[in-house]
């Protein structure tokens, strides 16, 4: 029984990418298809490299990042590093993610003051703009 593979348009399909941002990834060395002349041949560890990248990438990481943490896998070495290093590279992604979700809360918080100001003063404005208005007892 062989393997499967899958070319370009396949995985382009499957992943909703274009064509060109998988030749980007092979470019890095994310993926490495062989070739039948000049068609690209990918295998299912190259999808499984793809599924992975993405994944990395909507975690946040780099492709650089991506890259090292899939090539130590490839690896026959011990999964200590290899889980080390991941988790260094999630801790440090987490700890930036946080930072942002901090400043990203002074911000509304920062919004929020100013909407209120603003209700404020158009109550006060719209108060008076209707007391002008109305005829004055004397």
């Amino acid at each position: 029984m062989s393997t499967p593979t899958f070319t370009i348009s396949e995985l382009a399909k499957e992943f909703d990418l274009t064509t060109r941002a998988i030749r980007f990834y092979e470019d890095m060395g994310l993926l490495t298809p062989e070739r039948a002349g000049l068609q690209r041949v990918y295998s299912a560890r190259d999808r499984a490299r793809l599924t992975l990248t993405l994944r990395a990438k909507r975690l946040g990481l780099s492709l650089t990042e991506a890259k090292d943490i899939l090539d130590m896998y490839d690896s026959p070495r011990d999964t200590v590093p290899q889980l080390q290093k991941f988790l260094g590279v999630l801790g440090a992604h987490r700890a930036q993610l946080e930072a942002q979700m901090a400043e990203l809360q002074a911000n509304l918080a920062e919004v929020r003051a100013h909407e209120k100001k603003g209700r404020a003063t158009l109550a006060k404005a719209e108060k008076a703009k209707k007391a002008a208005k109305s005829p004055r007892a004397t």
